[in-house]
């Protein structure tokens, strides 16, 4: 006898297509490049398509879901990681940073990678394993680097050699609309580091008094026309990324596009650092920084923002007045014309670097200009 449902199998037409079902190609993107990011697959696989890939790298743009790392040379000769050396990259990102330090402290050294966004902390873990990288000399860690003390704390390490924060957002958020990060395409305006912590941009926008939008403006930005804007936009609801975006481009529409875009950049970059806590966590990350490095280690942070670059000089400056550091930059190193070019989004990257005393009670005295 039949179940109910074979009845209903038996009784009840075939609908199936009698002949083979036709193949059904993939979607496509017209045009030498995609426009949507979720097309852009053939970017998303350099492996299979080297060549797209490179193209993509000789125009001088960064392929979809990858991030190219910079000044690494520079951060190398500051650092001067040696095979042994215990060191921290605070921010792990794509891991190009870390994968260039691993080769120098191979093969007794240790590298201890920190990244708040559990999405790129799993895909770049996994790629630095398929690089050869095991736990043994390799350890990811899902926290931003306000936790770095505690990190060391619960692996048991007293204090490391070097410290690497490069403060940057990774190319693979910016890309992605839906993270909200960029205004180039239409997303949710979320900004969160950690996707599933804290509150969306949206949220403190619709939240947050004129005033102190236009102290953040001012703060995180360094935006002229704060105080038109964080009147116009506080307390208002705005979902997406070119919501936002166009009401900036209406309220300063009769400025010229030299003006507008930037400001647009500077205000999607403020209510980023806002939603991420970013200042707060960088003290956090300078307070912590000499306790966590051995006597003669080195620490070296990459800015791109002249709020983060203040913050960085001055803990620095008053580290070697204290003799906390025997040596730090006392000019700020810049990515060469070359990689300016090649990459547009080291344009504004700042490198700066310091020296722990090997004696803690004081200084030797040195203030070294750049290095490289």
């Amino acid at each position: 006898m039949l179940s109910p449902v074979d009845e209903t199998s038996a009784n009840s037409p075939d609908l199936r297509p009698s002949g083979p079902v036709p193949h059904r190609r993939r979607p496509r993107y017209g045009g030498k490049y995609p426009r949507r990011y979720q097309d852009k697959y053939k970017e998303l696989d350099p492996t299979r398509f080297p060549d797209i890939h490179r193209k993509v790298l000789d125009s001088g743009k960064t392929p979809a879901g990858t991030h190219r790392p910079i000044m690494v040379q520079e951060i190398l000769s500051v650092l001067a990681p040696q095979p042994g050396d215990a060191a921290v990259d605070c921010t792990l990102g794509y891991g190009g940073h870390a994968e260039a330090l691993l080769r120098c402290l191979s093969p007794s050294g240790r590298l201890i990678g920190l990244e708040q966004d559990p999405l790129e902390l799993t895909r770049t873990e996994a790629r630095l394993r398929k690089a050869g990288y095991g736990p043994d000399v390799f350890v990811a860690r899902r926290t931003n680097f306000a936790g770095l003390a505690k990190t060391l704390g619960d692996l048991q390490l007293p204090a490391v050699d070097i410290v690497l924060a490069d403060l940057g957002v990774s190319s693979m958020q910016l890309d992605n609309p839906i993270r909200g990060f960029s205004f180039k395409h239409e997303g949710p305006l979320d900004m969160r580091m950690n996707p599933v912590k804290g509150k969306p941009a949206s949220a403190i926008l619709e939240s947050i008094a004129p005033a102190k939008l236009i102290q953040l403006f001012h703060e995180a930005a360094d935006e002229p026309f704060a105080e038109l804007l964080g009147n116009a936009l506080a307390g208002h609801s705005f979902p997406t990324t070119i919501e936002l975006a166009s009401s900036i481009k209406e309220l300063l529409s009769r400025r010229s596009a030299e003006e507008v875009d930037p400001s647009i950049r500077r205000v999607f970059q403020a209510l980023r650092i806002a939603v991420n806590d970013e200042f707060s966590a960088l003290d956090a990350l300078l307070r912590q920084v000499p306790s966590c490095l051995r006597r003669g280690g080195r620490v070296a942070i990459l800015s791109f923002h002249s709020g983060e670059d203040r913050r960085v000089k001055t803990a620095f400056a008053t580290g070697f007045r204290e003799g906390v550091y025997s040596q730090v930059s006392s000019e700020v190193i810049r990515p060469a014309l070359e990689e300016r070019r090649a990459n547009p989004r080291a344009q504004s990257a700042k490198l700066r670097w310091a020296q722990k005393a090997k004696d803690p009670s004081s200084g030797d005295g040195t203030h070294l200009h750049s290095a490289v």
